[in-house]
């Protein structure tokens, strides 16, 4: 245990009463669409969901995923992909070269309306992958409106540049960005998410690198899209003013930053407690964090659920905390398989499914979800969550109370045995009281 966790686990980890989402800044005063109150979110990576990587291959896959639980699919890009500068064979779902085309290697327009047809009819809503930041070099706009994009001080179209905060500077090659000084982007930029709505019957959107784009376009479209129907949005970004007007949720990338220390025994359940203190001081109190174990990004480039989190008994308590803490979790497609590779993003690298042997576990950790009423998604009222002191420093255990009902994990966080009370926890164990 490091003096940072001695130091937290006295001061958060002592029995303190429940703790709501306080926030630094007003609830946004939006009115959350309902069945996102205690939904879950599962990606879908289309070109390596199946050996075909076609819509119609994956809608076969649509009523075990609404049997398992899951409330809203994520579809990543579904349009063609730029040609120019391609990363790889097949290059980048974020290099788009039409935005409202599909790709056909995906399959037709028509046999999206029915994934998202039949997903509906079952019980799920979908989102559309929306990249606004960048497009792909040949994309029409680059030679019809030249204007809308960046370019180098010698007047140079190149590719998207930019410095992530306290990082070095990227070069993506394969994509230019657009430049939002331009006030008619903004519109051609609407219609083309409108498209979307009104065609395919979408109920919102994932937005690619949300905080490269500037707040007021997305403050913008948010009421043109809500005048078509109400929409869920999430933001790949974890800045707290992105929730004021424009998004739901955002990714928390501290709490999967933790989930990893944890499964390394580099962290207690004190940094746990961190991080919700951290969330509730930065975030409006209805904002969303997406809590998640794993996406596309972190598979391919950073590894494997077996890579991440060392063995499946560890990957499934950490999976079953970032399910059960407030938050909505998100499931990668194939996580129900367990991933022990990381699959490649600019081929063809289909999910070697096998059994799944986790199906039935996320399905245990879905429901609990949807129904029980501890669990909203939100951080509503003044009695959200309270961490306990266990008496062991790998134990965790934490209550989550809302409207007279409340639900309890305890979870040894480490490979070996530990007691905590009168019982004695094997290695990774972990348990629900509802």
């Amino acid at each position: 245990m490091t003096d940072l966790d001695r130091r937290e686990a006295g001061a958060l980890l002592l029995g303190a009463p429940f703790a709501g989402a306080a926030g630094a800044l007003p609830a946004s005063g939006r009115t959350l669409v309902s069945w996102a109150r205690q939904a879950s979110i599962y990606e879908v990576n289309l070109r390596q969901f199946t050996p075909e990587g076609t819509l119609r291959a994956f809608e076969a896959h649509l009523p075990r995923l609404a049997k398992m639980g899951v409330g809203i699919l994520w579809l990543m890009p579904l349009q063609p992909i730029g040609t120019k500068n391609r990363k790889g064979t097949l290059g980048s779902y974020y290099s788009i070269r039409d935005y409202t085309a599909v790709n056909p290697e995906f399959g037709t327009l028509a046999d999206l309306r029915r994934v998202v047809h039949r997903a509906h009819a079952l019980g799920m809503k979908v989102l559309l992958d929306w990249v606004a930041n960048h497009t792909a070099w040949d994309h029409p706009w680059t030679t019809q409106h030249p204007d809308w994009f960046q370019r180098n001080a010698q007047g140079e179209l190149v590719g998207f540049t930019f410095q992530p905060e306290g990082g070095k500077v990227e070069v993506w090659d394969d994509v230019v960005g657009l430049d939002y000084g331009q006030r008619p982007l903004w519109e051609a930029m609407a219609d083309a998410m409108l498209f979307w709505l009104r065609e395919a019957g979408f109920d919102g959107f994932r937005c690619d690198v949300a905080s490269l784009v500037p707040l007021p376009f997305w403050e913008y479209v948010r009421p043109k899209l809500e005048a078509v129907k109400p929409v869920f949005m999430l933001a790949e970004a974890d800045k707290p003013e992105l929730h004021a007007r424009a998004f739901d949720m955002g990714y928390d990338w501290k709490l999967f930053d933790t989930l990893k220390q944890l499964s390394r025994g580099n962290a207690g359940p004190a940094a746990l407690a961190a991080w919700w203190e951290h969330r509730r001081a930065r975030y409006p109190a209805d904002a969303i964090g997406m809590n998640f174990t794993g996406n596309h990004d972190s598979n391919s480039w950073e590894g494997s659920d077996a890579e991440l989190y060392g063995s499946l008994p560890a990957f499934q308590a950490l999976a079953a905390v970032a399910a059960l803490l407030p938050g909505m979790p998100l499931i990668y497609g194939g996580q129900e398989a367990f991933f022990e590779k990381r699959l490649q993003f600019f081929e063809k690298d289909a999910i070697a499914w096998g059994p799944r042997r986790l199906e039935r576990f996320y399905a245990r950790l879905l429901a609990l979800k949807r129904t029980h009423a501890a669990l909203m998604t939100t951080e509503i009222g003044d009695d959200t969550l309270r961490f306990d002191d266990t008496g062991h420093e790998r134990v965790l255990r934490f209550t989550r109370r809302h409207a007279g009902r409340q639900l309890t994990l305890t979870a040894n966080l480490s490979g070996t045995p530990a007691r905590a009370g009168d019982t004695t926890l094997a290695p990774w164990a972990w348990s629900v009281r509802a």
